[in-house]
């Protein structure tokens, strides 16, 4: 999932500021313009690992577009962050699926062709379900 990001320049004696807008209360700064993506994905996983320990409901990613004429933004520069989320979505469960034979076949040929991408059918039908349920 990719987070948009907004930061705001600094210079040699103050550190760029980023604010993670779909997460209340997630900030960071970077010395170093170079160090903002790295330091804001720490700041999201810090805060998304707090919210899921605590039980309470992971904010998702908005469309940067929500955002870059926002008021409260002017000024700043936008990126986007990734994000996996899979570990912030519980402990995996083993279910039994029937699905018809075709349609295992197909599945199992693309994992088999994208072994770099899909470890197992269970990591294919699940980016397709995280895909459609999460990221719409």
């Amino acid at each position: 999932m990719l987070y948009p990001i907004a930061i705001e320049r600094g210079d040699k004696d103050t550190a760029h500021g980023i604010i993670v807008p779909d997460i209340a209360g997630c900030f960071s700064a970077a010395d170093d313009y170079n160090e903002v993506f790295a330091n804001a994905a720490e700041a999201i996983a810090g805060h998304l690992e707090c919210l899921a320990e605590a039980g309470l409901e992971i904010p998702l990613p908005s469309d940067i577009e929500k955002y870059v004429d926002n008021l409260d933004y002017e000024g700043m520069t936008w990126g986007v962050v990734a994000v996996d989320m899979s570990r912030y979505l519980g402990k995996t469960e083993k279910v039994n699926v029937t699905l018809p034979s075709r349609l295992i076949h197909l599945i199992d040929a693309k994992v088999a062709g994208n072994k770099g991408r899909y470890k197992s059918r269970s990591a294919y039908l699940s980016s397709l379900a995280e895909k459609d349920l999460i990221l719409s």
